[in-house]
C-alpha cells in the first residue's frame, strides 16, 4: 500500500517553512544574521492589494511588491492572459525567431512611449535594461566614428541595478563601494537634493545650482561623454529624492548642446507611478534611450525593454563582415507570458483608465501627507504621483540623521507590519508606493498604519 506525504497543520507548515528559509535561502540586500534571528514572513497568496502570509494573516502591500505590482494580485484580465499563452507556448528564444506577443507588444510600446523612440530591445530585469543602454551608447559612438565618447556622467545616489555596469553608474556608496575596484569610472554630478543641498536654497535655486555643476561636467569632458544617465523626476532608491520642476527640460538641453545621449531610467517611474504613463512626460521631454521594467508586466513576470531612436538602430546596421550587430541577448529574451502579462497590463491601463483614476487618488495622498509634517522625527516628504519617501530625522531643526545602527526605518516597518501593512524603508526614508489600483478607503488605512507608526518608534520615551 502506497502512503502519501502526511499534510501538516497550518500553524506547523507555517512554522516549518520559515524554519526551511533560514537553512536554506539567502535573501537580496539583507543581512542574514538580523534575518536567522528574527521573526520573519513567508507570503501564501495575494489579493487585490493584500498579502497574505502562511499563518492566514492580511497585510496591505505598501509598497507594490517591490515598486513592481501595478493593479494589484490576482487581476482577472492578466491572470488570463498568461493562461491563455501557457496553452501555446511557454517559452521560445528570441535569437533568430520571433513571437507573436512580443511584436504585438514592442509596436504597443512604441506608440505609449515619448516621441522619437522607434525600437524595442527586451531583457528580463531593471538592471539589465540599464546595462543594454549602456552598451548601445557606447557602441553606437563607435559605430559613428566616435570611438572616444566611451564616457558616462551620472547623479550622485544614483542607483539604476546591480550588474556592474549597472552599478559603475550608479551613486549610493552604502550598495556600491565595495565593488570599486571592478568598475568603470565615470562622472558624477550632483542630484538636486533640495533637502540636503549644501548651501540651503529654494528650490528653484538648487535647481540651477546643480544644473550648472552638471554643464561644468559636459564642458570639461564632452569630447569624451557618451551618455547622461538619470532618472527623471524620482531617484527612487536613493531615498525618494524628487527633482525640481524644469530640471528634466533643461537637461535635455544641456545634452543635445554638448553632444551628449541621455539616457532615462524609468524602471521605477514608469507606468503611471509618477501620474503618467513615463515620468519624462511631465516636462515633454523625450530621451534618446529610455529603460523599463518593474510595472511593465503589471508585476507579474520578469520582462524589461530598453528603448532607442531610430537613428541610433541604425546605426548598427552593416554587412555581417562590418561586425556592426549588438552582440547582446539573454536566454529568456522576450519571454511569451511575460510578453503576454505586458499586453494585458497595457490593456488594462487603457480599459479600465487606471492614469484617471489615479488623479483624486493623488489628491487624497498629498492631502493626507500633510498632516505629516506634525510628526516630530518627519524631516522632509517628498512625492511625485504615487511615489512617497518621508525622510526621519532626529532633530528636525538642525537635520541630524539617525545612525544606520538605530535601525529606525527597519523599526519602523516592523511596527507597521504589526498594524497590517508591508512596507520597506530606504535607510531612514520610509516609501510608500501603494499599487494604482488601491482604493481611497484601503489608501487612507495604509495612511494611518503609516502615520502611528512613525509615532509610535520615533516619539517614543
Amino acid at each position: 500500500m502506497t502512503v502519501g506525504p502526511v499534510s501538516q497543520p497550518p500553524a506547523l507548515r507555517a512554522l516549518t517553512l520559515e524554519e526551511k528559509d533560514k537553512k536554506y535561502l539567502w535573501h537580496p540586500f539583507t543581512q542574514m544574521k538580523d534575518w536567522e534571528a528574527d521573526d520573519i514572513l513567508v507570503i501564501e497568496s495575494g489579493e487585490g492589494c493584500y498579502l497574505k502570509d502562511t499563518h492566514g494573516r492580511r497585510y496591505l502591500d505598501g509598497v507594490s511588491s517591490l515598486w513592481c505590482n501595478v493593479h494589484g494580485h490576482r487581476v482577472a484580465e492578466l491572470d488570463q492572459a498568461v493562461r491563455s499563452q501557457l496553452d501555446k507556448i511557454a517559452h521560445t528564444t528570441f535569437l533568430g525567431l520571433s513571437s507573436v506577443p512580443a511584436v504585438e507588444l514592442a509596436e504597443k510600446l512604441i506608440a505609449l512611449s515619448p516621441p522619437g523612440l522607434a525600437r524595442v530591445f527586451y531583457s528580463d530585469s531593471g538592471s539589465e535594461a540599464v546595462e543594454i543602454a549602456l552598451k548601445i551608447a557606447f557602441q553606437y559612438w563607435s559605430h559613428s566614428g566616435r570611438p572616444e565618447k566611451k564616457e558616462f556622467v551620472r547623479l550622485t545616489h544614483a542607483y539604476h541595478g546591480d550588474t556592474l555596469g549597472a552599478v559603475s553608474v550608479g551613486g549610493i556608496d552604502l550598495f556600491h563601494q565595495i565593488f570599486g575596484p571592478l568598475l568603470f569610472k565615470t562622472h558624477a554630478a550632483p542630484a538636486p537634493y533640495v533637502y540636503r543641498w549644501p548651501r540651503g536654497g529654494s528650490r528653484e535655486a538648487v535647481r540651477d545650482a546643480a544644473l550648472a555643476a552638471l554643464e561644468a561636467v559636459f564642458k570639461e569632458h564632452q569630447s569624451r561623454i557618451a551618455a547622461f544617465v538619470m532618472e527623471p523626476l524620482m531617484q527612487g532608491a536613493a531615498g525618494m529624492i524628487d527633482q525640481p520642476a524644469g530640471y528634466i527640460r533643461r537637461v535635455r538641453e544641456l545634452t543635445r548642446q554638448y553632444g551628449i545621449l541621455l539616457i532615462f531610467d524609468e524602471v521605477a517611474t514608469g507606468f503611471g507611478r509618477t501620474g503618467r504613463m513615463f515620468a519624462c512626460e511631465h516636462e515633454n521631454v523625450a530621451p534618446d534611450i529610455l529603460t523599463a521594467a518593474k510595472g511593465l508586466t503589471g508585476g507579474y513576470l520578469p520582462l524589461a525593454a530598453t528603448l532607442v531612436t531610430e537613428e541610433i538602430y541604425r546605426a548598427f546596421l552593416g554587412s555581417t563582415a562590418e561586425l556592426k550587430t549588438f552582440f547582446h541577448g539573454h536566454t529568456y529574451t522576450a519571454n511569451p507570458l511575460a510578453c503576454s502579462a505586458a499586453l494585458a497590463n497595457l490593456d488594462f491601463f487603457q480599459s479600465r483608465g487606471v492614469l484617471e483614476a489615479l488623479v483624486p487618488k493623488m489628491a487624497l495622498l498629498e492631502k493626507r501627507l500633510e498632516s505629516f509634517h506634525a510628526l516630530r522625527h518627519a524631516g522632509d516628504i517628498r512625492r511625485v504621483g504615487f511615489m512617497t519617501g518621508i525622510e526621519l530625522v532626529r532633530d528636525k531643526q538642525t537635520r541630524q540623521e539617525y545612525t544606520p545602527e538605530e535601525k529606525i526605518g527597519i523599526r519602523v516597518i516592523r511596527r507597521a507590519r504589526e498594524k497590517g501593512a508591508v512596507l520597506r524603508p530606504l535607510g531612514s526614508v520610509i516609501v510608500l508606493m501603494p499599487p494604482l489600483g488601491i482604493s481611497a478607503t484601503e489608501l487612507e488605512t495604509l495612511l494611518d498604519i503609516t502615520y502611528t507608526s512613525i509615532q509610535e518608534v520615533t516619539e517614543a520615551p
